[in-house]
Parts: C-alpha cells; structure tokens; sequence
C-alpha cells in the first residue's frame, strides 16, 4: 500500500529533576551538598531509510514518545539520558507542523535526519549552586518539560523525470519499456493508481530516474480524478515530459496539449515555471486524416517554440533511444529544484534558576 500523508503526534521525553542532598559520611565534616543533576530527556528524531518508498510503516500508531530523562541523585550522581526515539522515512518527506502548516525539514538525501521534538534538558542538583557565599543550598532545578507536537508528513518522491499526461496516454508502456520498472498497463482508465518509479539506463554509466504518476484530466488541480493528488510527486524533478495520444478519439492532440498545460500551471508556480518535452505516442497506430493534420500542426508549434518533441512507440521501441538520450542531456543539465526550508523557530522555553529568588 502506497501511504505519501501521514499525521502523527510527537512527544519528546522530560528532563529529570535534580536532587537536593548532603553528604552525610562519617569524619567527614560539613560535607556540602552533592546532589547531582537530572538527565535530559530523549529526542524523537525522524531518519531517511533508503529502503522506504512509502510511509506506510508509521501509519499503524499515531502517538510516539522518546525516553524520560531520571532524575539525579545524592553523591554527585546524574540521572540517566532518556533513550531517543528514531522514526525512519523515505527520502524525499517534508515535514511539517500540523498546527501552523510551517515546514520544519525536508529529508532529501538518504543521511538525512531531523530532530522534531528535542528532549527536555535535565535539572541542575544543588551541589551545581554551591558557592563560596551560598555553601548549602537547599534547592535544586526541576527538569525541562517535554515537548508535544503534531506533525504533518508528506511524501514527494525522488525522481528526475516527470511524466506527465491523460489516462492512456501511454505513460506505462513508456516506463516499462524503458526501465525495469512494471507498472500495470491495461485498456481502460487509471491503470496507474500510485506513483511509480524507474531507472532508466542512458549508457556510459550515466542513468536517470523516470516517475509516472496516475493520468491527468481537466480539473485535476481542483481535484478531479486521480491526478491531482499526486502532481506534488513531479515538483521536484527536474524535468517534465508531456505524453500525447494523437490517436485519443475523445480530443485533439492540441486540446490535450493545452489542457496539460493549464492544469501544471494551475496546480503550482513550480510546475508552471519547469521545463519540458513533448513525446507523441503509440506512432504504431494509424491515424485519421484530421488526427495527422492536428498533430503536424502542434509540431510546428512546438519547433517555433524550441520545445523538444518526438514521435514515439514503446510497444515498437520506435525512437526510445533518441528520447532516453536527450531526456539524459536535460537532466544533466538542469538543477534539482528544492524548496526554500523555512527555519525552525527557536526554543523559547526557559528553565528557571532558583538563584534568580534569592
């Protein structure tokens, strides 16, 4: 099961308090206070698992809780760390508070790490507020409270190559026959139900990965279909390629055209502004007369506009060497786009000193 949205609660652990204690050894004369400190609280912390493709396997609790911090204890001993909570996640998760919607990470490579609720630092014992002018205080520093959060975790996959067209428009077939990936191809619509993945090997070394998401349709940013929840997965790739069926008896290959184009443009800023190609599909079929000239003419259009274009067929192979080879070029050179991280806000919390009250 493919889960990319996930709410979960967080709770880091409290910090122990410290301890109020005196020596009380014999011949030993005003032994002074020697109560130690507390130790701090366990962070939770979330972790790239390069084997996750999914957030299915935080999605069977909903409340995780990193280790207490205990408390200190009398001849200068300080109490024992809380354990900390590791979280793994696919590459590729931004992390957001539920609250607010403020992004607090993005995990995109596969060493990243994110502490999302740090642990309470732990309490100072006496013994730390002894002074020559103070030599017994009788107080000492309770631990930090834990911190409790609800966070937001979303998933948008790694890939370099969006693809990105109707239902049946040949996305599958393409991936298939161009990786080793096996997504179901079948007749009818929404076949691709969840975002695939493939590698696509562009010889010398080189290679490159391809996402295939569920088929777009009008209205998709508003909702409609399938295609709309998944767009956020191409945000971050590097390049766009456009599937069209001129074939498609439903609409012309420039209606097809456009209405991709109006709903990129409509879903996000970062869609609207990333480049593109343009791959015609299933060149095997025959094509009526008014399809052919619909067709010639958006390749004109698309040749006035320097926009790459191809016309293609994965069941024949036809020109899959020439479109995985200028599909190569365009990743190399272009950036991989990845959103400005806002910062997390500072800890604000204070611990208070009883040195304050004196």
């Amino acid at each position: 099961m493919f889960i990319d949205e996930l709410e979960i609660e967080v709770k880091s652990g409290a910090g122990g308090n410290g301890c109020v204690s005196f020596r009380r050894e014999k011949y030993v004369a005003r032994g002074g206070p020697d109560g130690g400190n507390g130790g701090d609280g366990g962070n939770v912390i979330l972790k790239v698992d390069p084997s996750f493709n999914t957030l299915l396997p935080l999605r069977n609790m909903r409340h995780y809780r990193a280790g207490k911090g205990t408390n200190g204890k009398g001849s200068d001993m300080t109490g024992a760390r809380g354990s900390d909570l590791v979280l793994f996640v696919p590459k590729g998760t931004l992390v957001r508070d539920r609250e607010s919607g403020t992004l607090i990470g993005d995990l995109t490579s596969d060493a990243d790490s994110l502490v999302v609720a740090q642990g309470g630092r732990g309490g100072k014992g006496n013994a730390h507020f002894a002074t020559a002018a103070h030599r017994a205080p009788r107080f000492a520093q309770p631990g930090e409270a834990a911190i409790v959060r609800w966070i937001r975790l979303e998933l948008k996959v790694m890939a370099d190559i969006g693809l990105v067209g109707f239902p049946n428009a040949g996305k599958s077939s393409l991936i298939r026959a161009i990786s080793a990936a096996r997504p179901k191809v079948a007749d009818y619509p929404f076949t691709t139900l969840v975002p695939q993945l493939g590698v696509v090997d562009a010889g010398n070394l080189e290679s490159f990965v391809v996402a295939d998401i569920p088929g777009i349709i009008q209205g998709a940013h508003a909702g409609q279909g399938l295609g709309h929840r998944f767009l956020r997965h191409i945000e971050r790739t590097k390049w766009l390629l456009i599937l069209l069926d001129p074939t498609d008896p439903e609409r012309s290959v420039h209606d097809a055209y456009q209405t991709l184009q109006d709903e990129l443009k409509a879903f996000s800023d970062v869609l609207a502004r990333k480049g593109f190609s343009v791959a015609f599909t299933k060149a095997d079929l025959p094509m009526s007369d008014d399809q052919e000239v619909a067709l010639q003419k958006l390749a004109d259009t698309l040749t006035e506009q320097k926009i790459d274009h191809l016309h293609i067929s994965s069941l024949k192979e036809q020109n899959l060497k020439t479109l995985v080879r200028q599909l190569n070029e365009r990743v190399k050179s272009n950036e991989r786009w990845y959103p400005e991280i806002e910062k997390e806000p500072k800890r604000t919390t204070q611990m208070s000193d009883p040195l304050d009250e004196l």
